[in-house]
């Protein structure tokens, strides 16, 4: 009997010991390509934080809404079904943080250095301590591009849009965007847009070139014009109990390795971009116009007006501190 007991308990410790040395789970799930920016950097973070935790930590990585859709993911990531996401910054302002959305007034941001400013500075800081009140923590910015137009007919005037279903995101500036060109938006989940493009639910939409071409829409898109007219960038963001609740050696190693992985996909996303509006035009499925100083002139004075539209929406203090950390 002694011998029994004495295995017994033998075997419990063990697995006591076993399950003390389980690897914590990180659920990162996002809704675009692998082969994208944003996929290449979460790839980037689940390798940096595996081998700086020794295994401590497990990172998985869900691409192409494998869990959930853009409406769903937020949710899931309050409930805790999945600890990590990076949302466009569009996702926001349906939550209730409609300064988020100041990110997609058009022509808000010259350039990639003027978006930083915004986002690496005080701005940016802020806004990502608005989400923890919604049980969320922010952990970083991360970028995808400026946004081309595209769709079955070609959009170099702002007249040419008048009645064409563009897909946008979930987001009042966007709604106020396509309207001020003529456009009847609609708004879809990233991971409908090809079918709707395909089926004619919609005739057009906007994107970063990246996201055109992982996703396809190339092949059902005969027409896009390099307009830059806005920009998609994502945040970073964790349940912030479970952020809270990690132990503290492993949240500096977290941190370490998003560092890293912010540094990197910073570094890669407009040679992301490039890359892709290279491989459309070899493609041969779409005509690629790129917009005269005068054809940008005449988009510009149809959407910013918008920027005084939501004013009351965004804020009028945050847009012009925007703006003026942006250069404009």
């Amino acid at each position: 009997m002694q011998i029994k007991s004495l295995v017994v308990a033998l075997a419990a410790a063990v697995s006591l010991n076993a399950f003390a040395q389980a690897p914590i789970v990180i659920k990162f799930s996002h809704v675009v390509a692998l082969n994208t920016p944003k996929g290449r950097a979460a790839e980037y973070f689940k390798a940096e934080v595996e081998k700086a935790t020794k295994g401590r930590v497990k990172v998985e990585v869900y691409p192409n809404s494998q869990l959930y859709k853009d409406k769903e993911e937020l949710e899931a990531l309050q409930l805790g079904a999945v600890q990590m996401l990076a949302p466009s910054l569009a996702k926001f302002g349906p939550l209730g943080v409609k300064e988020f959305e100041v990110f997609d007034l058009p022509y808000i941001f010259p350039n990639k250095a003027a978006l930083y400013r915004v986002t690496e500075g005080p701005i940016g800081k802020s806004m990502l301590q608005k989400l923890e009140p919604k049980g969320i923590t922010g952990l970083a910015f991360w970028d995808n591009g400026f946004k081309i137009m595209s769709a079955n007919k070609p959009l170099i005037k702002t007249a040419d849009f008048k009645g064409v279903k563009m897909r946008i995101q979930s987001s009042k500036v966007l709604d106020a965007q396509m309207r001020a060109l003529g456009a009847n938006p609609q708004s879809l989940a990233f991971s409908e847009v090809y079918q709707a493009l395909q089926t004619g639910v919609v005739d057009g939409t906007e994107n970063p070139p990246s996201n055109m071409y992982t996703q396809k829409m190339h092949e059902v898109q005969k027409h896009l014009t390099v307009s830059n007219h806005g920009y998609l960038g994502y945040a970073v963001i964790v349940n912030k109990k479970f952020w809270d609740g990690l132990p503290a050696d492993l949240r500096a190693s977290l941190e370490a390795a998003m560092l890293k992985a912010t540094t990197f996909e910073k570094a890669i996303a407009q040679q992301d971009n490039d890359a892709a509006m290279e491989a459309i035009r070899k493609a041969g499925k779409t005509t690629i116009h790129v917009q005269t100083p005068a054809e940008a002139a005449e988009w510009r004075k149809a959407l910013v007006p918008v920027h005084q539209q939501m004013e009351e929406r965004i804020g009028k203090e945050l847009i012009a501190a925007t703006a003026k950390a942006a250069g404009k």
